[in-house]
């Protein structure tokens, strides 16, 4: 590819709006990062036996049963309210995540978990993320949901 043709192409989608200066990206490429985490960093993080957050599955007991992330804690976002939580430290780092890309379960029990006044990020990509890095699932209940 020659370098001398990035630059003398025609608008288009990508380039008819002109990208943010370079502080202005960093800013809030950090930012997003507040906010999220993927499968890949996740998985390291539970590998090193000290991850640092509790995983929750914010999908239906049922969906979990079918697979989950390894280590991860069943409680549907529909049912995040303080009294499940009350055995945590207050600083205790909740990371959510749902079906995949197509679903918002993940957002929604970040939301829940945010409107708690709990630390949390979302794992991007959710069940179809961490199948598509190649990593496995649980297919069985081995940790009794959150209560």
């Amino acid at each position: 590819m020659s370098h001398d043709n990035v630059n003398a192409s025609a608008p288009n989608a990508v380039t008819a709006i002109p990208p943010a200066d370079s502080a202005t990206a960093l800013a809030h490429f950090q930012a997003s990062l507040r906010f999220e985490t993927d499968c890949a960093d996740v998985h390291a993080a539970l590998a090193s036996g000290a991850p640092g957050f509790v995983l929750l599955d914010v999908r239906s007991p049922a969906l979990f049963a079918q697979g989950h992330v390894p280590g991860a804690l069943n409680l549907p976002h529909g049912k995040i309210v303080a009294s499940k939580l009350a055995a945590y430290a207050p600083d205790t780092l909740f990371v959510t995540y749902c079906a995949g890309p197509h679903c918002n379960g993940a957002a929604r029990g970040a939301l829940r978990l945010a409107q708690l006044g709990r630390p949390v990020k979302l794992m991007a990509g959710g069940i179809t993320g961490w199948l598509d890095e190649g990593f496995a699932l649980s297919r069985h209940d081995s940790s009794p949901p959150v209560s």
